[in-house]
């Protein structure tokens, strides 16, 4: 099996605002002036619930209650949509109470929307289980195949819901292309970046009508913090996502919000990293015998190669595998690492290896999304990788 194409940033160039200013340079600047009273270069955490108003109605600063909108969360949220090349960017307590919102945005009862059929099982869960009660219908589909997903648009369509890579899968959907179909017929197109983040990938510039992430994952970056973001341009859109914001009142805290705007800072020389020490495992991995086959859009045999080098900075460093022996290797070398800590959740600093048809897609079970039992999904952490490669190695000889 071929090694992956290194894609790295003396091949391409990371993508740029309308300022000139870099991803990095925004990370660190977007939204963080220093403080106007003291000075600090880093954004105080704002731990107020409530504010005081110069007289009724007399505003200091727009600030009223900290559910409505905080100065912390809002410098995050003009961080985010600073790099996502977006107008409007909203924060909430995590990635699925960001789903939620933007679903209940954008449907009715009897609307109908398309999903991926190897979505996120959380995403599934709320979909086929909660929006359903509502009167909300689905089809799942493979977000590849753009005939496919033609043929399951209906009149009552209203929202195209993508991941790419998607997870577990690492399948890679072209924005561009549908973004064009949906919009041909009226429909909004949503886009999970959470896999690529804002620095490999940004869907609003092929076309996508709203980003969504879990910023919980590699924004955050260090397993220390649940948040979730929507970035969008659409001014109609974001007013109706502010209003459940402040409405429904799933936002994040101050300091919830300072801690992944933290994480922002170094979210580009992280998935550098990420990426090179993924690069590496996939090498390792593609010429082991216990594993059948290595699922990582890098790899130039990889369907999706071509759509993803055209759209992404990088590959990632979320790799899935499949093992020769079946569910009973999968769950040994579940067990078997060491450095590769067993757990949900990804993007952090640490590696993590999960099981995902027992894990985190156990939703899905019984259902057109079920994931294969030899299944094993990794998260490829920025430690040494001489030492993952090794603790991989150990874990799959049994």
């Amino acid at each position: 099996m071929a090694s992956p194409v290194r894609l790295g940033p003396m091949t391409q160039a990371a993508p740029q605002e309308s300022s000139g200013h870099g991803f990095s340079t925004r990370a660190i600047h977007a939204g963080q002036e220093p403080d106007p009273t003291t000075g600090s270069v880093i954004v105080p955490i704002h731990a107020t619930s409530t504010y005081a108003q110069d007289g009724v109605g007399g505003l200091r600063g727009g600030y009223e209650y900290s559910r409505t909108g905080n100065p912390t969360r809002t410098a995050l949220q003009e961080c985010l949509a600073a790099l996502e090349g977006g107008a409007h960017g909203l924060a909430f307590a995590s990635g699925m109470a960001a789903s939620d919102a933007l679903l209940r945005a954008t449907l009715r009862p009897g609307d109908h929307l398309v999903i991926p059929n190897d979505a996120y099982g959380g995403t599934f869960r709320l979909i086929d289980k909660v929006l359903s009660q509502w009167g909300v219908e689905h089809t799942p589909v493979a977000l590849s195949d753009v005939d496919a997903v033609r043929a399951a648009l209906r009149p009552n369509t209203k929202l195209l819901w993508l991941e790419t890579p998607t997870n577990p899968l690492l399948n890679i959907a072209d924005i561009t292309a549908l973004a064009e179909l949906a919009h041909t017929v009226g429909v909004k197109v949503v886009v999970d970046n959470t896999f690529a983040s804002p620095y490999l990938q940004t869907p609003l510039a092929l076309g996508a009508d709203v980003v969504l992430h879990s910023t919980t994952k590699y924004i955050g970056g260090h397993s220390d913090v649940v948040g979730g973001a929507l970035v969008t341009n659409d001014e109609e859109l974001s007013a109706a996502l502010a209003f459940l914001q402040n409405g429904a009142g799933a936002v994040p805290g101050p300091f919830d919000s300072w801690l992944t705007l933290r994480g922002l800072k170094t979210l580009a020389v992280r998935m550098e990293r990420h990426s090179d020490n993924a690069e590496r495992v996939v090498d390792m991995l593609t010429g082991h015998p216990a594993v059948s086959s290595v699922l990582y859009p890098g790899l130039p045999d990889h369907p999706g190669h071509k759509v993803a080098a055209r759209q992404m900075l990088r590959f990632g460093g979320m790799i899935s595998l499949r093992l020769r022996g079946g569910r009973e290797a999968a769950l040994q070398l579940c067990a078997g690492t060491h450095l590769f800590t067993l757990a949900e959740s990804l993007g952090g600093v640490e590696s993590l290896i999960e099981h995902p048809a027992a894990m985190t897609h156990a939703s899905t079970v019984g259902s057109a999304l079920e994931v294969p039992e030899d299944l094993v999904r990794l998260s490829v952490g920025i430690e040494d990788v001489a030492d993952l490669v090794a603790d991989l190695e150990q874990a799959l000889e049994g």
